[in-house]
């Protein structure tokens, strides 16, 4: 066990500040409850804000901690590393479990997440990620060296699942059978993807395109959702599908341009509206029986107008809303008032319930050490 060794001392600031925080929020009666009963933490991430942001609980308030990343998108979380995808690299976070209760204010955090590495990979326009296990090799065993787990990154700009390798930006590892070549022209904007039993299974894409931003005249009804074994699709029609997962036994896709979360069947390709949602859907995590949606607004005319959910005549809201899987009814939320617009990724730490995440607009990561014991 690492030892850590901090300037930390009741006269600190909290670790979990940062200078300016331009985001207003209402929670509804409840949300505060939920995430006390189930003893987590949300994480969200916004790139119109440049934020990686933790929503916690305690003693029926909500608080949020704000990171400041350029343009921070994908999470993933394997035990005690955060892998956070931001512009232009992927950084890497490590719990140090040791040093939590030494911030101040002292015997408050029950988890630190500290900048440890990152890997540039270059503008590649990085959307979901997730821990996986590794590419087979040539002749389907693991390479010889191979790490028990991967990251695995939608590389929207190439239009191509990737890997990572300290020798390279990215490892190419699978595309869509339509589009013909590995071109950084994001030709069908593939932007989800869902794991089964450690394996890419099934991913989203805007478009059925094999052109520069081809995807774009079809928005509206063209997104497709697909088997990556067998690179067939399962079901199209879709308004911008994002964030696809597999849980409980069901593949779960939102609908984005219809405000939606859906089941499909993997089988027949079947859509069923569990909830239809106030915003445009983006970031999903499931847990405790929940699901956690992210919503937006549509800032961007140019990309995202046009869709069916503008038609609703409802005001559209940015947030977190919280859906009962067994009764498919929204339970609770926390709403954007200022300062955020736009939710990409949302992600669950279960069993964390007030974490720290040291960021780099304050002095604490200069003072912060994790040294191994004498």
């Amino acid at each position: 066990m690492s030892h850590p060794t901090s300037p930390a001392n009741d006269t600190d600031p909290p670790a979990d500040t940062e200078p300016a925080n331009p985001f207003r929020y209402v929670v509804s009666p409840g949300f505060a409850d939920l995430l006390e009963q189930l003893e987590s933490t949300l994480l969200l991430t916004t790139y119109q804000a440049g934020k990686l942001m933790a929503v916690r609980a305690r003693a029926g308030r909500v608080s949020t901690l704000l990171r400041t990343f350029k343009r921070p998108m994908g999470l993933a979380r394997q035990g005690d590393t955060l892998a956070l995808g931001t512009r232009n690299a992927v950084w890497f976070l490590r719990n140090a479990r040791d040093i939590a209760p030494q911030l101040a204010p002292a015997n408050t955090h029950d988890a630190c997440f500290t900048p440890r590495h990152s890997h540039v990979t270059g503008d590649i326009l990085g959307h979901e990620m997730s821990w996986g296990s590794p590419p087979p090799a040539v002749g389907g065993e693991a390479a010889p060296g191979a790490p028990a787990n991967e990251l695995w990154l939608v590389n929207t700009r190439f239009s191509c699942l990737c890997t990572l390798h300290p020798d390279y930006s990215f490892v190419p590892r699978w595309r869509p059978s339509f589009v013909t070549a590995l071109a950084a022209e994001d030709r069908c904007h593939l932007n989800g993807l869902a794991m089964v039993d450690g394996q890419p299974r099934f991913v989203t894409a805007l478009g059925r395109s094999d052109t520069p931003r081809g995807w774009k005249p079809g928005k509206a009804d063209g997104g497709v959702l697909i088997d990556v074994p067998t690179h067939e699709i399962i079901a199209d029609g879709f308004a911008m599908p994002h964030s696809p997962r597999w849980h409980a036994g069901k593949l779960w896709v939102l609908n984005s341009g219809e405000g939606e979360l859906q089941v499909v069947d993997p089988q027949t390709g079947q859509r069923e509206t569990v909830v239809r949602l106030p915003g445009y859907t983006r970031g999903l995590a499931m847990h405790g029986g929940y699901a956690f949606v992210g919503l937006s607004k549509i800032r961007e005319k140019a990309e995202f107008g046009g869709l069916p959910i503008e038609t609703s005549g409802e005001p559209l809201q940015c947030g977190l809303w919280v859906v009962d899987l067994r009764r498919g009814t929204t339970v609770g939320f926390l709403a954007f008032e200022a300062g955020c617009e736009e939710v990409f990724a949302v992600d669950v730490l279960p069993g964390i319930r007030w974490p720290a995440i040291i960021g780099f607009q304050q002095d604490t990561i200069h003072g912060l050490y994790v040294v191994p014991p004498a």
